[in-house]
């Protein structure tokens, strides 16, 4: 993987941009042994988490900014099944899921942490 990283201000969308080129590795290593559901599977969702997150960084209001971060949580859940599956059946490498897992947990626990922040902070109700 080339040392590409992608600058903002917002840690949570660089761990999402690293991640999805970590997934971007996956799916054409998944693509070069003629994997192509679950590769597509994989890609779609590991990627749309920080896109997602890109939206919320620029959401109208609080409520879409948790809406936005909640579609990313749902997204690296999803990623997540994948990385299990792909393990499971022997298309990646218990070191590529290790790895790969390890960034997923991370931004599952990012995530959760910031919409749980936000909801008890801006839209409780006092």
């Amino acid at each position: 993987m080339k040392n590409k990283k992608k600058e903002s201000k917002s840690i949570i969308a660089d761990k999402a941009y690293a991640f999805a080129l970590l997934i971007i590795s996956i799916y054409k290593e998944l693509k070069t042994q003629n994997e192509f559901i679950l590769s597509k599977q994989i890609i779609r969702s590991g990627t749309s988490i920080g896109a997602n997150i890109n939206e919320a960084i620029s959401a109208e209001s609080k409520k879409d900014f948790v809406h936005k971060l909640s579609i990313s949580l749902k997204e690296s859940r999803e990623t997540k099944y994948w990385l299990n599956l792909l393990k499971d059946s022997d298309y990646i490498d218990q070191e590529t899921y290790n790895k790969s897992n390890k960034y997923c947990e991370e931004l599952i626990k990012i995530l959760s942490s910031i919409i749980l922040t936000t909801k008890q902070r801006y839209l409780s109700k006092s």
